[in-house]
């Protein structure tokens, strides 16, 4: 029960910190997004980092997606769908993995990180969001099970 219960909150942390993300940039909470620099104020949620927070060998190919709406939806999108999936413990493939491509895309936009060679917090969170895959975390406290029973998934196993 310890387990499931810290594999439980450790699935909803997770999510929640795709979420918070997602809600500060399209509202403006002032935290990482300033009040009217929002998504809804007509600001891109991906030109400040893309534009001014990228380094290494990477840095011109991210700087030219800077403020590109496709690439502005495609985030907005993907934190809110990888959230709201860790959060209620469905869809765990495809949130996982697209989780762990948006890390790994923004570990490389600033690789070397500054306090390390390699190793970053983005790193260590994809090896959780791998983790939460393989012990089956949506069943720890989430709607897992029920999710996996129904017909949608039956009908498409990608969305498991």
């Amino acid at each position: 029960m310890k387990q499931q219960l810290s594999l439980g909150l450790l699935r909803i942390s997770m999510g929640w910190i795709f979420l918070w993300a997602f809600f500060d940039k399209l509202f403006g909470l002032g935290y990482a997004t300033v009040a009217g620099k929002s998504w809804l104020d007509g600001v891109s949620p991906t030109v400040g980092f893309l534009k001014f927070g990228t380094t290494g060998p990477f840095k011109s190919i991210f700087e030219g997606m800077a403020g590109n709406p496709i690439v502005d939806w495609l985030f907005m999108l993907g934190l809110l769908g990888v959230g709201t999936a860790l959060v209620l413990g469905i869809g765990k493939k495809l949130s996982t993995m697209s989780g762990s491509l948006l890390l790994l895309l923004m570990w490389l936009a600033v690789l070397p990180p500054k306090n390390n060679p390699f190793m970053d917090d983005h790193i260590i969170y994809i090896f959780v969001l791998q983790l939460l895959l393989q012990l089956h975390s949506g069943e720890a406290f989430g709607l897992g099970k029920w999710w996996n029973e129904t017909k949608l998934v039956k009908t498409l196993p990608f969305l498991k």
